[in-house]
C-alpha cells in the first residue's frame, strides 16, 4: 500500500497547534498575525519532517490566490551587476511564503507582452515589472489586468503603478557631501552627465536625479563646479578620453564620476599624466560596482542597493494584494536609500 498522505491536521497534531494556526505558518503569514517564533519554528520543523507538501492548486482555488510572484525584467537576470535585484524579490517571496517565476525579456516589446499574458495565464499573483538600469519604460498593457509594480523604472507615460526606485537624487547629494566635508571647494569636474539637464544619456533617470542631487548640494555650499561632461555610454573609455581633455584644459582637484566605470578609466588617464588618487586628484564613484573594490586605491562610491531594492518591490506588491488599487491618481514612487561605501580614493584637504 502507498505512504499516507501527510495532513495539515497531522502537522498542527505534532506541533501542538490548532490547524488554522498551522494553516497560517505555512502560508507565510505568522508574523503578520503575531504568531509566536517558537510555534513557527516547531510548525515548519514538523512539516518538513513529517514531509507536508500544501495543495497549492486547491488553496488557489478557494482563495483565489497561487502564492506565485512574476518577474519580469530586461536583462536583470543575467547581470552580474543586478542579480542581487532577483535574490532580494526571491528572499522577500519566501519570506511571505510566495515562489517567484522569472523570465528575461532583452528589452523586446512583443517579449515583454507576450511573457506577462503567460504569466497572467498561470494566474500569478502578480507581478514585478524590473529593469537593469533606472530608466523610464512603455508599461505593457497587461500589468493592468493585476497587481503590478515597476522595479528601477518608471513609466514613459501615464500609469499608476507604482514604481520602487534607487533614491538617485540624495545619493548625487551625498556624492557632493563627500568631496565637501573633505574640503574640496574648487577645481571638481563631473564625468558623465551635465552641465545641464538637458546633457545627459538618453533616457537615463539615474543622470538626471543624479546630476539633480549634486548640483543642489554644490549650489547650497557656494562651489562652483568647473565643467561637466555628457558621456552616452558610461564605459571605461568614455571616462579616460573625458579625464584626458580635461587635464589637456585644467588642473583639477576633484572627479565626479556618475558610475564607476568612469571612474575606472579616469583613474588610466590620471595614472597616465602622472597623476595619483587621491594625493593630486580626488575620485569618487557612483553604483559600487564591483570593479570599485579592484581599483586602487579603492574606490569611494555611493551604492546601488541591489537587494533592498528587490525586497521593496515584493514588499510592495504584497501590500497591493490586502488594497484594492483606486484608478487614476499619480503613481506611488518609493525611495530606497543608496549608502555610500568610503575607500580610499577622496582626500582631505587640509584647512
Amino acid at each position: 500500500m502507498g505512504r499516507r498522505r501527510v495532513t495539515l491536521a497531522d502537522v498542527a497534531a505534532a506541533s501542538g497547534v490548532s490547524s488554522t494556526t498551522a494553516s497560517l505558518v505555512l502560508s507565510g503569514r505568522a508574523r503578520e498575525l503575531r504568531i509566536s517564533e517558537e510555534a513557527e519554528r516547531r510548525v515548519l520543523a514538523n512539516a518538513q519532517e513529517l514531509g507536508y507538501r500544501r495543495n497549492t492548486l486547491s488553496v488557489g482555488l478557494r482563495t483565489g490566490r497561487t502564492r506565485t510572484i512574476g518577474f519580469v525584467s530586461d536583462t536583470v537576470a543575467s547581470s552580474g551587476l543586478a542579480g542581487n535585484m532577483i535574490k532580494g524579490a526571491v528572499d522577500a517571496a519566501h519570506r511571505h511564503g510566495f515562489m517567484l517565476f522569472v523570465g528575461e525579456t532583452g528589452g523586446d516589446p512583443v517579449v515583454e507582452r507576450t511573457l506577462v499574458e503567460a504569466l497572467h495565464d498561470r494566474r500569478v499573483d502578480g507581478v514585478v515589472f524590473a529593469a537593469m538600469y533606472t530608466r523610464s519604460v512603455a508599461v505593457p498593457e497587461g500589468l493592468r489586468d493585476g497587481p503590478a509594480v515597476l522595479l528601477n523604472a518608471v513609466p514613459a507615460t501615464g500609469s499608476t503603478v507604482p514604481s520602487v526606485l534607487p533614491d538617485e537624487v540624495r545619493a548625487g547629494r551625498s556624492a557632493a557631501r563627500e568631496l565637501l566635508d573633505a574640503g574640496h571647494r574648487s577645481g571638481i569636474h563631473l564625468i558623465g552627465a551635465g552641465p545641464g539637464p538637458q546633457d545627459i544619456p538618453p533616457n537615463s533617470v539615474a543622470a538626471v536625479e543624479r546630476l539633480l542631487g549634486l548640483r543642489s548640494a554644490f549650489e547650497e555650499a557656494g562651489v562652483e563646479v568647473v565643467s561637466a561632461h555628457r558621456c552616452p555610454k558610461w564605459m571605461p573609455e568614455d571616462g579616460y578620453d573625458t579625464t584626458r581633455e580635461i587635464l589637456r584644459r585644467h588642473r583639477p582637484e576633484a572627479l565626479v564620476c556618475f558610475n564607476d566605470r568612469l571612474a575606472f578609466g579616469a583613474y588610466q588617464a590620471l595614472g597616465e599624466a602622472g597623476l595619483s588618487v587621491p594625493d593630486d586628484v580626488s575620485v569618487i564613484g557612483f553604483d559600487d560596482h564591483p570593479i570599485a573594490s579592484w581599483m586602487r586605491p579603492r574606490l569611494t562610491t555611493v551604492a546601488l542597493p541591489h537587494h533592498e531594492l528587490g525586497v521593496r518591490a515584493v514588499d510592495v506588491l504584497l501590500g497591493l494584494f490586502e488594497r484594492r488599487r483606486r484608478a487614476g491618481g499619480a503613481p506611488t514612487v518609493i525611495r530606497v536609500p543608496m549608502p555610500l561605501r568610503r575607500g580610499g580614493s577622496v582626500r582631505v584637504q587640509a584647512p
